[in-house]
């Protein structure tokens, strides 16, 4: 199958290529390198440097590729960015999103499949970990732009047929995260003590969030894409709650605990708790959370130390 991987220069982007191009897809990769890198991308994939802004550019893409399947991976992925600037976060991840949504319907893709977002789309919850039929209460425009091309992907298939699927993750991390920014705490941590810089964390750092590996969400994803008829939004998490100490902890472990606790302000628009319950995708694509946190935290700190 031709696959169109917007993003697919990203993190998680560039790992799902290489999975496709495993599994014998056919692969065009678009994605302006505004956070992605070149070097990730898989060299049998083809590869467009455009942006989804583009309009009449990424249109031209679609009539010379003629993708079977999208995956949408391109985002503003910085909550607190969209907090200052919810204008600029519309923008890229509503506008932009729904261009190329269009677009899928316009030439007949069979499969739409979103990277969408579990925590910042149902906001703080007493319901833990949490199911996707919860109320939906974003505390953020990034989970609020989230939230909104969820419920247009309903729309266009309700009324136009366009199958997807909206993988709503929880907190996705390992190689080749990109440490730079406000998003992604686990890279950040790595790359920070691989310095020999004092990791901060934020606030009282008893949030909770729940840590998913990269590998475990490349699998939801081709999941989706075999079930093409299996339509809606999908969390994708490992049910569990880890703080940000414990998971400074568990980082510190590869760096013989030589780094203390350090504790700064908390940061505007952060939630509490965050842990998604990921029984449907079980059901329904066939999906679980595999690689336990430890594990997943040894195999990053491996690769951010061969590619520091």
């Amino acid at each position: 199958m031709k696959i169109l991987a917007v993003g697919g220069a990203g993190f998680i982007g560039s790992n799902l290529v290489d999975a496709l191009i495993k599994n014998r897809h056919q692969v065009v990769v678009l994605d302006n390198l505004s956070s992605g890198q070149k070097k990730n991308i898989n060299p049998k994939a083809t590869f467009y440097k455009a942006d989804l802004q583009n309009f009449k550019r990424v249109e031209q893409i679609f009539k010379k590729e003629k993708p079977e399947a999208i995956f949408h991976l391109a985002a503003q992925i910085d909550v607190r960015k969209s907090v200052e600037d919810p204008i600029y976060d519309a923008e890229i991840n509503i506008i932009s999103s729904l261009n190329l949504i269009r677009l899928a319907q316009q030439y007949k893709v069979k499969k739409f499949i979103f990277s969408s977002s579990g925590g910042a789309i149902y906001g703080e919850t007493e319901d833990r970990p949490t199911k996707e039929n919860h109320p939906e209460c974003p505390l953020s425009p990034y989970g609020i732009g989230k939230l909104a091309i969820d419920k247009y992907l309903d729309y266009f298939y309700q009324v136009h047929g366009l199958k997807y699927a909206s993988l709503r993750y929880a907190n996705v991390y390992g190689p080749r995260q990109n440490h730079r920014g406000e998003a992604g705490v686990v890279a950040i941590f790595i790359n920070k003590m691989l310095s020999g810089e004092q990791p901060i964390i934020n606030g009282d750092g008893r949030q909770t969030r729940d840590y998913v590996f990269v590998d475990d969400v490349v699998q939801a994803n081709i999941l989706a894409l075999r079930n093409l008829n299996k339509v809606g939004a999908y969390n994708i998490g490992s049910g569990l709650e880890t703080s940000v100490n414990e998971l400074f902890q568990a980082i510190n472990q590869h760096f013989d605990n030589q780094f203390r606790e350090k504790h700064g302000p908390g940061k505007l628009g952060e939630q509490r708790t965050s842990s998604l319950n990921a029984r449907r995708a079980r059901q329904e694509l066939g999906w679980k959370s595999i690689i336990k946190l430890r594990d997943g935290i040894r195999e990053t700190v491996n690769w951010f130390k061969d590619n520091n």
